[in-house]
């Protein structure tokens, strides 16, 4: 029903959460969109008794690894069908991937390829990140183009052989952005002090899982952070710092904004809920938990969730980075290798909300409108994906209806991905999305899947307030 004045669907009844404020009320949709919130709203095509249940916007991943090629050459388990269906199972209605450049590789022919894939699976809607390995040749007016046509993120990383750029580099891609209108994200942590760890752990014989954390130590992350923030400051142009993992990491960025510098951050769930004594786990069983950079201590999750409380830090997100425990994942190089020959990351997309559900709403940590901000709201907002994480009229209709009184305990592969486990298995958290409507069609209920692969459409990034410029500490006059 696309006309006139009645409503494709109403959800009633529930109690609407959004980052500024909850109310019990209805929700009507129509061609998609949100139509109108109210009490007594007219009758709706179809009908959902919300009662009982909180009504938030879906959750919006901005960092998550999908069908791509890893820097060491091994693909993601996920593919986008089943990425996005298990992101929905967890309520969440909108990721943004990376489209992954390698050295040699065209900027243009990498994005129009990774396109084509998410064209074919997606169940929900997706924006994508340009992850810069090479900028030589036409790739940065290649990079232009793109962000000039909505792609207006750009991922850089600081370490890892293949995909790393140096500081010119880095700061040639900043001017970019910062003509084009973009946020550059950032993997940072310094190469020099990993490959140094890695050297005197493997000379020492320890190359056990457990040794990946020390591999990566603290000050690796917190000069490479400092070092960006310092470009962000010189350079005018805003940054997102990905996955902070440390107490000085949330200090560096909390000083960095103190200063005026345009540094914005994340942190993510693997983080907030486990330390590095998971790696610690019998035979080769902790490189399911293996990520970069690795898991903390207890004082850093403190300040983590401080950083959150505070607005330090504005987002969490999953770094979903699905590799399967065989030869063609986690094992690529033997079900015996060394640590730094093992694939790093974990699935994430399907647990992320629950998660953070179950601490922040269930058990009272910040509160359900902190908890629809950071994962929804403010990820929207900042990479400029109008229309999504919130519950405005003319917003798309991506809501789900969160059972509050649902407990699950996660078992040791009940994800919907293709990644065969559940790195948080024997967890039990409190609330679950029993029903999520995406772009006003239900995708997901009472655990069954309804919607249909290919669905998702991508979203064009506008130029966010968070990418505007602000004048440069430093500054060269063009010729």
């Amino acid at each position: 029903m696309g006309t006139g004045t009645g409503f494709d669907l109403v959800i009633r009844g529930g109690e609407i959460v959004t980052a500024q404020a909850r109310f019990s009320g209805d929700i009507a949709i129509r061609d998609g969109r949100i139509a109108a919130l109210g009490s007594g709203l007219a009758q709706g095509r179809k009908e959902i008794d919300a009662s009982g249940l909180l009504v938030m916007p879906g959750g919006v991943d901005t960092h998550c690894h999908i069908e791509q090629l890893s820097g060491a050459g091994i693909m993601n388990a996920d593919t986008f069908e089943t990425a996005t269906r298990s992101a929905a199972f967890g309520g969440t209605t909108t990721t943004v991937s990376f489209a992954a450049q390698h050295p040699g590789m065209s900027l243009a022919r990498v994005m129009a390829d990774y396109t084509v894939l998410a064209d074919r699976g997606a169940l929900i809607d997706h924006a994508y990140h340009i992850i810069v390995a090479d900028i030589s040749g036409t790739n940065l007016d290649e990079l232009a183009a793109l962000m000039r046509a909505g792609h207006r993120s750009a991922k850089i990383f600081t370490t890892y052989d293949k995909v790393r750029l140096d500081d010119l580099s880095i700061l040639k891609v900043l001017d970019t952005a910062r003509d084009n209108g973009a946020l550059v994200c950032f993997h940072a942590e310094n190469d020099g002090l990993i490959r140094w760890s890695v050297e005197k752990l493997l000379a020492a014989g320890l190359t056990a899982p457990r040794y990946h954390a020390p591999s990566h130590p603290r000050l690796a992350e917190l000069e490479a952070l400092e070092r960006m923030c310092r470009f962000a400051e010189a350079t005018g142009q805003p940054v997102m710092l990905f996955h902070i993992s440390t107490r000085e990491g949330v200090e560096i960025v909390r000083a960095a904004r103190g200063r005026g510098a345009p540094v914005f951050a994340e942190t993510c769930t693997h983080y907030l809920f486990m330390t590095e004594e998971v790696l610690d786990q019998p035979g080769m069983a902790g490189a399911a938990v293996m990520c970069s950079p690795p898991q903390r201590q207890p004082a850093d999750q403190e300040a983590l969730w401080a950083g959150l409380q505070r607005g330090d830090l504005q987002l969490v997100t999953s770094d979903h980075a699905p590799y399967r425990m065989d030869a063609s994942g986690k094992f690529a190089n033997g079900e015996t290798a060394p640590f730094n020959r093992i694939a790093n990351g974990l699935p994430g997309l399907e647990v992320r909300l629950p998660l953070m559900f179950d601490a922040m709403v269930s058990k009272g940590r910040l509160g359900p409108e902190k908890f629809v901000e950071v994962t929804s709201t403010a990820p929207a907002r900042l990479f400029g994906l109008t229309g999504k994480g919130r519950l405005d009229p003319g917003a798309d209709a991506d809501v789900v209806l969160w059972d509050p009184a649902a407990r699950r305990v996660f078992g040791t592969n009940d994800l919907h991905d293709n990644c065969g486990y559940n790195p948080f298995a024997g967890r039990e958290v409190v609330g679950w999305p029993k029903t999520v409507i995406a772009r006003g069609e239900v995708i997901v209920d009472e655990g069954q899947l309804v919607g249909t692969p290919g669905r998702g459409r991508r979203v064009v990034m506008d130029v966010s307030p968070a990418m505007r410029p602000v004048a440069p500490a430093t500054w060269t006059p063009k010729a």
